[in-house]
């Protein structure tokens, strides 16, 4: 098994991310490593300020949106620290999500990246896009992708586990 000393996780506070932090805590605790958990937040692009009129968001309304999302990522850490049993670093930083995590996670030299999963199908996975997918992609290193389990009333057994995808891809220019 490889040595996944650094570890990011994407979180975006849904229940499916909460999933994926967890067994990112799981990995730090069973290999000593670090965790460090990141939120990327997608800034308004613009707001309506009145009539047709589309104006930019004013500096306070971003300033008290990562206010806000910061609060929420602390206490996202305090329960990983808990679980993990030592220190869990915590970045948020405003982007386009996948693009963000593949940044952060060559720039911080990270080992494995854990992200969730929704879920999502046909056209709302067309219209939405897969940021897991797309860190699967473009990430440097491994990519755990934590899906939550199905609903009892879709389960054809009497016991479904989550399920987690392991997948590293080494492209090499010799190749």
């Amino acid at each position: 098994m490889p040595a996944w000393n650094e570890i990011l996780c994407a979180v975006d506070f849904s229940e499916p991310s909460r999933l994926a932090m967890l067994e990112a805590c799981d990995i730090a605790k069973r290999n000593d490593g670090r965790l460090t958990l990141v939120n990327v937040y997608e800034p308004p692009a613009g707001a309506v300020a009145s009539g047709d009129m589309i104006a930019p968001p004013s500096p306070k309304l971003l300033d008290m949106l990562a206010e806000d999302v910061a609060r929420k990522l602390e206490t996202w850490r305090i329960e990983a620290e808990k679980r993990v049993g030592s220190s869990v670093s915590a970045k948020v930083t405003p982007g386009e999500p996948a693009a963000e995590v593949v940044r952060l996670a060559k720039e911080g030299d990270f080992d494995l990246v854990v992200v969730a999963t929704h879920g999502r199908h046909g056209v709302k996975r067309l219209l939405l896009g897969s940021v897991a997918e797309r860190v699967v992609r473009d990430a440097p290193c491994s990519v755990l992708v934590a899906r939550p389990a199905p609903p009892l009333s879709s389960m054809s057994t009497s016991r479904i586990s989550p399920v987690f995808l392991s997948c590293q891809i080494n492209v090499s220019a010799n190749a």
